[in-house]
């Protein structure tokens, strides 16, 4: 039987790319020529392409006039890839091509030519969804559009065109996938002759029932126009107000201070001001520019939002007039609209809250929850519209700006004008948290805290779960608080960012996974969200994963400043120094984010032994984090740093490092890690004072009480000899000792290390290398941390221990390899050698 029997053919689905050229035929030979290989260097130089191509999971199918890529990856992949090409071929005005896609069964098979071909319905399909287009469309099948739809990013692309006769009289169903900057958004022509001919061959019926539609229109329109409710599952889009009175103070504050109102409705669902920004990037507009009613549905399109909420504000004689209006973003039509007056500027505020309530009500909140979640106007908020609008400007360098540095001077304005604005406290607690000054974020989150009764349940619910994150540092508590605001507010981006956060600083990567993609789902077009996934991608070891999803949101206009220190770490990981060498030039000169990649760059040198480079890596990251009046997160590295000299035998260098970094700023992490590096470089007092000052000060912190004190314990045991009690002050450490400690830079896995250390003391080589290889299978979680090179000097030693002389033989070798280009002096560097000379 042929190995092509039918009985044997073994099909697969494929997600199918189909790309020709139109007009080729009537090219000159030459031009075809030319055209075909500039075709295939824009398709070989796309992404999806080298990326399919690198996991086995592309075949290739040239047609003569163009090629079929089909992938065996993901159903996005062939779109990805087409948007590529589409984006490559602006630079080509003289390739007019066209493009379709459809996935279904497929296989390879001989044809008679003894040449390797592909087959299937999946090919078959995607060319004649293909066929349907003209120069620039990218077609889809409906059967990959519905794949689409799960994913809201996608839905503003997809447009549907109905069905198109193919040969032998098929139909299939198209959908044309286009926006401002991608593919054609007129209808093939194909499409427009067949409507035509249909309009043509019944056009007596058209008008027959036209005539029933008219008799009964009269009874049905006031009915169509009647508002529907929304439901749960709905999102809208806030257009700025129209501000008539010419008073300035209103501008950007009435859209604040209505869209704190509703957010404490657990039923409507806000868009948020970053997905918006991102929206307009999308359609070539001002990120930050005006959202008229107009821009607004337009936006609301796009992201898919059931509807808008324009608002006006106007003078009528000395009254404020103050009107809602939430329109369908689909069709136009009105859903609810609302009215109030203010007898003063004084009361705007006041009469905003009471038209958000009716907003509630018409938009189809039940009555007993808009019961239950209705503060009034200046507990959500403020009662002063200058702090209002300050709040506003604070809240748009966050969201739109990723500017952290410059919304603190707002919100420290808005609490000047108001000493008791519980979110504005809240705000600066939260700007001050990803620079890595706990301290002030701590100060500002506690003011919030004792602020919080003058908030809405929602503003509660979070102010108290911030509070148990930088304040007590309890993270178990931190997590439950959040967990019971996700069953009240399933929609609310911000809890699952904490969510992954704390998941990640416990060690917990599979569930920091889930409220990463989770927090994507609610907002596909925030680069916040990008970083969470990509941080993920690379902890579980999805590199590849992580370098795409940058390029995904890259073409959709998103980027981020700490893409760069994501993909550095990639790139290490892969063994690529040009790449990181380009990631870390893209980060010079930007404040909050050049520090922590000078910081990055010296765990590198040191992962290879070179601590004098190190040693002035952190200098720089130091100096950089001052400039960005980043104190406590200079002293953080200082501290960092001499514990990584502590470890390797460079005392004296650790011990003045440790000192300088105290004499700064005790904050925890700079205080956690110079207790440490005190400890290993055998200065007893200095480390016990700082354990005793630790202790007193984050009683309840997780990352204190189960990573620094346990580590800086069991350091102290280990250099007096007594490897029993080093080992059991790690026993805190274990459930978290895959974790992080910090927000800056990875510091994971050291509790681990430690332990195996305490193993060889204990001369326990099995349990030694047991931990020492631990690290080595979580690559993606150590990056280029030291400690991934010292654990094949650890193996070494834990296999001498253990007699087997050919394992120890190879770690020692691989840790030597490593550290090629180490400085010569450094003393667990000697001690290594001397060790190898004896076997």
């Amino acid at each position: 039987m042929s190995a092509d029997s039918p009985s044997e053919l073994k099909f697969e689905i494929g997600h199918v790319l189909f790309i020709d050229i139109v007009g080729y035929s009537k090219l000159l030979i030459t031009e075809q020529s030319n055209q075909i290989q500039t075709l295939k260097e824009i398709v070989r130089g796309t992404e999806q392409f080298r990326l399919a191509e690198a996991e086995g999971k592309l075949l290739r199918l040239p047609t003569g006039d163009g090629v079929a890529l089909v992938f065996h990856n993901t159903s996005e992949a062939p779109v990805l890839c087409a948007m590529e090409i589409a984006k490559a071929l602006k630079n080509h005005p003289e390739l007019r091509v066209r493009m379709g896609i459809h996935s279904g069964p497929v296989n390879e098979i001989t044809d008679l030519n003894a040449q390797a071909n592909i087959a299937g319905a999946g090919i078959n399909i995607a060319q004649r969804v293909m066929d349907c287009g003209d120069a620039g469309h990218i077609l889809l099948s409906r059967h990959v559009a519905e794949d689409l739809e799960h994913y809201p990013h996608w839905k503003p692309y997809l447009h549907e065109l109905g069905e198109c006769e193919v040969k032998h009289g098929h139909k299939v169903s198209l959908v044309n996938f286009h926006d401002d900057e991608t593919g054609n958004r007129q209808i093939p022509q194909k499409l427009r002759q067949a409507k035509a001919a249909r309009a043509t061959k019944f056009w007596t019926i058209a008008v027959a029932a036209l005539l029933v539609i008219l008799i009964g229109a009269g009874g049905l329109y006031y009915y169509s126009r009647q508002s529907k409710a929304l439901t749960d599952k709905d999102t809208i889009v806030l257009a700025d107000f129209t501000n008539t009175t010419g008073d300035p103070v209103f501008d950007g504050t009435l859209r604040q201070g209505l869209g704190s109102q509703l957010e404490q409705s657990p039923f409507l669902s806000l868009i948020s001001d970053q997905r918006i920004a991102q929206t307009l990037a999308l359609m070539s507009q001002p990120k930050d520019g005006r959202l008229t009613p107009e821009l607004a549905r337009q936006v609301g399109q796009r992201v898919g939002a059931a509807a808008t909420i324009e608002g006006s504000i106007s003078l009528l004689g000395s009254e404020y007039v103050l009107s809602l209006k939430a329109v369908n973003c689909r069709d136009g039509n009105l859903l609810s609209q609302q009215q109030e007056t203010a007898p003063g500027k004084e009361q705007v505020l006041n009469a905003l809250g009471r038209a958000a309530t009716k907003m509630r009500k018409g938009l189809g909140e039940s009555l007993a929850s808009v019961r239950k979640y209705d503060a009034l106007p200046e507990d959500i908020t403020t009662s002063s519209l200058e702090a209002l609008q300050a709040y506003a400007m604070g809240n748009k360098a966050t969201d739109v700006d990723n500017d952290y540095l410059a919304a603190i001077t707002f919100f420290q304005r808005a609490v000047a004008l108001d000493p008791n604005f519980a979110m504005a406290y809240l705000m600066l607690g939260g700007c001050y948290q990803p620079q890595g000054e706990l301290t002030l974020s701590a100060q500002y989150t506690r003011k919030a805290y004792d602020l919080r009764e003058r908030t809405s349940d929602h503003e509660k619910l979070n102010i108290a779960a911030f509070y148990e994150i930088v304040v007590t540092g309890n993270l178990e508590a931190a997590r439950r608080a959040y967990e019971l605001t996700a069953q009240t507010y399933p929609r609310d981006e911000g809890v699952q960012i904490m969510l992954w956060y704390i998941h990640l600083i416990c060690g917990d990567y599979a569930r920091a996974d889930v409220a990463a993609k989770r927090a994507f789902e609610i907002n596909p077009d925030s680069s916040n969200n990008y970083v969470s996934l990509m941080y993920c991608d690379q902890y579980l070891g999805r590199l590849d994963q992580a370098k795409a999803a940058a390029e995904q949101s890259r073409a959709k206009k998103l980027n981020s400043p700490w893409y760069p220190l994501i993909l550095y770490v990639v790139d290490f990981l892969q063994n690529n120094p040009a790449g990181m060498a380009q990631q870390a030039a893209a980060t010079q000169g930007i404040p909050g984010v050049e520090d922590q990649m000078f910081l990055v760059e010296s765990e590198t040198a040191a992962d290879h032994g070179q601590f004098r480079q190190a040693r002035e890596l952190t200098r720089r990251a130091a100096d950089s984090a001052r400039r960005a009046q980043e104190n406590e997160t200079a002293a953080e590295y200082e501290g960092h740093n001499a514990l990584r000299e502590a470890l390797v035998g460079l005392a004296d260098f650790a011990k003045a490092d440790a000192q300088s970094a105290l004499s700064a700023v005790k904050g925890k992490h700079g205080e956690g890690f110079s207790a440490i590096a005190f400890a290993l470089a055998g200065n007893t007092d200095d480390a016990n004072r700082a354990i005793e000052d630790l202790t007193k000060r984050f009683p309840r912190n997780t990352v204190v009480q189960t990573r620094y004190l346990p580590m800086a314990r069991s350091a102290l045991a280990l250099n007096s000899g007594n490897a029993q009690a080093a080992l059991d002050a790690l026993t805190a450490a274990a459930p978290y000792e895959l974790g992080h400690t910090n927000e800056d830079f990875t510091f994971a896995l050291y509790p681990i290390y430690l332990r195996g250390r305490a193993y060889l003391e204990a001369k326990n080589g099995a349990a030694a290398a047991g931990e020492f290889q631990k690290i080595l299978d979580h690559a993606g979680i150590v990056g280029n941390e030291p400690i991934g090179a010292l654990a094949h000097l650890g193996l070494g030693r834990a296999y001498t221990a253990t007699g087997d002389s050919a394992k120890a033989r190879s770690a020692y070798e691989d840790f030597f390899t490593l550290w090629k280009d180490a400085d010569p002096d450094i003393p667990i560097l000697k001690q290594a050698k001397a060790e190898y000379a004896k076997r």
